[in-house]
């Protein structure tokens, strides 16, 4: 065997270290043998994260051949050089790039097969995990004899492929069941849900965990990085010499157990999905195969169904989704001139304590300011109560509690704003009572600080005519409950000067969020879509199509809740305001049902889910003062209402994009998607109407404008995207 210089980013301390055929490729891997333990260490230095890529598996297959004829060497480890990532899945784009199903199956095979040598090898294989373990990254290392894994927050191990679309290809469907039992391995890919370490242990998932260090002489990521070495060498040398065990499989269930099992799963997953997404059908009848058959027949349907599930319009929607949201979370404008460092926030009712909520979470110091102590009281409260929540579900510890909540402060009065460098104003949607705000807060802030309002639908460049410094007002709308819904629509004037813009992307991707930026506007964006559709919802309403029925067919159509759901959440009275204004704005193209329902509605108290009252809570068609506005005379079929309600939406979606409201496709697709619940199996609008076609869905709204009018007139660039069939949103 050569000799070779320990050429490292570290050093490391060892009288004598052979290598193995160093490679200086773009991947700088190190192979290196510790005293008969084969250290693999590998990351793209080109990339942010380790993906299963062809390029990998092509070098993996040369390490692992090196290693198995290599007779000095007794086991191996497996780590990262990338301290928070492991493997974060299979590379995408090489899925993207096959032009069928056969093509992905084979790319399943050849990775099953990768996948199988390495369960199988002669030496004990450790894999040591710090940071994502995920999908593909996940299967390599349940391939492994063995794997040790940190107790870091940034240690997660789970299977997302479902989230695509798509199931695990490389065994996991195999492996998982005898791994962790049947539940745990449903649970597991039919949810896509990230497993902490310490649960992973519990589960059999991993064997043994790793405290992360402190700093010290070098960075805390870095010792942990070499103790987890340094600790998954041991092993290995200890599984080597017999010193520890390896665990054995989990028994099977008796097949009457397991039969009710798959019953039990696939019912409700069909409750769940609606038969929308075939991919956890897929799941559920590869492990079946693989349980009840044998695991040649299992893997065969595996990779089968895996191409299969690749060429799918839903998994098609859901990757370019993916996609749009790591656009979405990256800062395309740079840093601003001015960091932000400490935030007010006016407003302590829901939406300001929430704002406030996922601000001192990220670590932002805060002030929350109210006009009445009850309001600041129950914002606190409920701050802290969701804080403790996680504490109870030890998803954090007391103590981080503690400390997230010391970032907080809460005040009636202006004290502490004159080092504020943004305030975000949640008060009440009226232009006078936000004009008031923008002049006091002006009066007591510094010159470079920010005012942010977070209106659903008022133009900022109204609200910015009462400010001295338009140049720094700007739009920043945020989505209930804001600790939940990922979506932050930022919005800015002619007026919002560029460095304004990057502060608030800054700290809109510090609080978690996924961003997409719009030109000011009545309903900007997400809420001028969102009202068009219920807008015709009311219609239909006012036709005698009973709630139940509205919110079945939308459900079916892929909305997560029915959509009275959605409006009882955003509240009748919200909608009722949002709506009338933007009729003003836009004028008989934008009406639809009679909003004097809605009115009348909301004087007799059905509001919302807030007061336990609204759309779904009630039998209005037997409402006596409603009967006079209601005509039962609908004769529209099931499709024909899904695409009334849609269709509106879908055109809006695209004038905004004529009108420059927003940028591209894919900060629309985003933005339906995350703010107001269009179906993700259609991955947005746009892939909608890529997916349907321009100009079957222009001969659908002909159809209907002949009946109901100018609302369903399709845009200029809808007419052109109809009349040119090559046109696509998406190429």
């Amino acid at each position: 065997m050569r000799q070779y210089i320990c050429v490292r980013e570290r050093d490391y301390v060892c009288d004598s270290l052979d290598y193995l055929s160093l490679s200086q490729s773009n991947t700088d891997r190190c192979d290196m043998i510790n005293q008969d333990v084969c250290i693999y260490v590998y990351g793209f230095v080109c990339v942010q994260v380790n993906t299963l890529s062809l390029q990998m598996q092509s070098e993996l297959t040369e390490v692992m051949g090196e290693i198995w004829s290599n007779g000095g060497v007794k086991s191996a480890v497996f780590i990262s050089r990338k301290p928070g990532c492991f493997i974060a899945g299979a590379d995408i784009k090489m899925i993207q790039a096959c032009k069928s199903s056969e093509e992905v199956t084979c790319l399943s095979r050849e990775g099953q097969k990768m996948l199988e040598k390495i369960e199988k090898s002669p030496i004990p294989i450790v894999a040591a995990i710090h940071g994502s373990c995920l999908g593909g990254g996940l299967e390599l290392a349940i391939a492994c004899q063995y794997r040790i894994a940190t107790k870091s927050n940034k240690t997660v191990l789970g299977t997302p492929e479902v989230m695509l679309g798509l199931l695990p290809g490389a065994g996991g469907t195999q492996r998982l069941p005898k791994m962790v039992g049947l539940p745990g391995a449903f649970d597991m890919m039919l949810t896509g849900k990230n497993i902490r370490a310490e649960k992973a242990k519990k589960m059999g998932l991993v064997h043994q965990l790793v405290d992360p260090l402190g700093p010290g002489l070098k960075p805390a990521e870095e010792r942990t990085m070499e103790y987890l070495e340094e600790v998954a060498v041991g092993v290995a040398k200890e599984i080597a010499n017999k010193k520890i065990p390896l665990t054995k499989e989990k028994s099977f269930m008796q097949s009457p157990v397991r039969k009710k099992i798959y019953k039990t799963v696939s019912e409700r997953v069909q409750k769940q999905t609606k038969n929308l997404y075939p991919a956890p059908e897929k799941i559920i009848e590869c492990v079946q195969t693989g349980m009840e058959q044998g695991s040649e027949a299992g893997y065969l349907a595996e990779a089968e169904n895996f191409g299969k599930l690749a060429m799918t319009s839903e998994s098609k929607a859901l990757i370019g989704l993916y996609h749009g949201q790591v656009a979405c979370r990256k800062n395309q404008l740079g840093p601003p001139e001015k960091e932000v460092k400490k935030l007010a926030v006016l407003g302590a009712g829901l939406m300001g304590s929430s704002i406030a909520q996922v601000s001192i979470d990220k670590g932002l110091t805060t002030i929350l300011k109210d006009t009445t102590v009850d309001s600041l009281s129950r914002g606190h409260e409920k701050i802290y109560k969701s804080l403790d929540a996680k504490v109870k579900k030890n998803e954090m510890t007391a103590f981080e509690r503690d400390t997230i909540m010391s970032n907080l402060s809460i005040q009636t009065d202006y004290s502490g704003f004159e080092s504020a460098d943004m305030v975000i104003e949640a008060v009440f949607e009226d232009i006078n009572i936000k004009h008031k705000v923008v002049k006091e807060v002006e009066a007591v802030v510094p010159s470079h600080c920010i005012f942010v309002s977070n209106t659903s639908g008022l133009p900022i460049r109204d609200i910015a005519a009462a400010s001295q410094r338009p140049e720094n007002v700007i739009g920043m709308h945020y989505f209930s409950p804001v600790e939940k819904m990922q979506l932050l629509e930022i919005i800015t004037t002619d007026k919002t000067s560029a460095d304004t813009l990057a502060s608030a992307v800054n700290v809109g991707l510090k609080q978690g969020k996924v961003i997409i930026i719009v030109k000011d506007g009545p309903g900007f964006y997400t809420t001028r879509c969102l009202l068009c559709v219920f807008l015709e919802c009311i219609r239909i309403f006012q036709e005698g199509v009973e709630v139940q029925r509205l919110d079945a067919l939308s459900e079916s159509f892929g909305f997560h809740t029915g959509l009275s759901v959605v409006a009882d959440e955003v509240g009748l009275d919200v909608a009722l305001h949002s709506s009338e204004n933007l009729s003003k704005a836009f004028g008989p193209r934008y009406e639809g049902g009679d909003l004097e329902i809605v009115r009348l509605m909301v004087e007799k108290g059905f509001r919302g889910k807030t007061f336990s009252s609204g759309l779904m809570y009630s039998s209005l068609h037997s409402d006596c003062s409603l009967k006079m506005i209601l005509c039962v005379c609908c004769s529209s079929s099931d499709s024909d209402i899904q695409l009334r309600m849609v269709s509106r939406c879908l055109n809006e979606s695209v004038l905004c994009l004529q009108e420059g409201i927003v940028a591209n496709p894919v900060e629309g697709d985003i933005g339906a998607v995350f703010g107001y619940g269009f179906p993700p199996s259609h991955g947005g609008p746009f892939r909608f109407i890529d997916t349907f076609g321009a100009e079957r869905l222009v001969s659908t709204m002909r159809r209907y404008e002949d009946v109901y009018g100018n609302q369903f007139t399709p845009c200029q660039l809808l007419l052109d995207h109809a009349k040119d069939h090559s046109r696509k949103f998406y190429n």
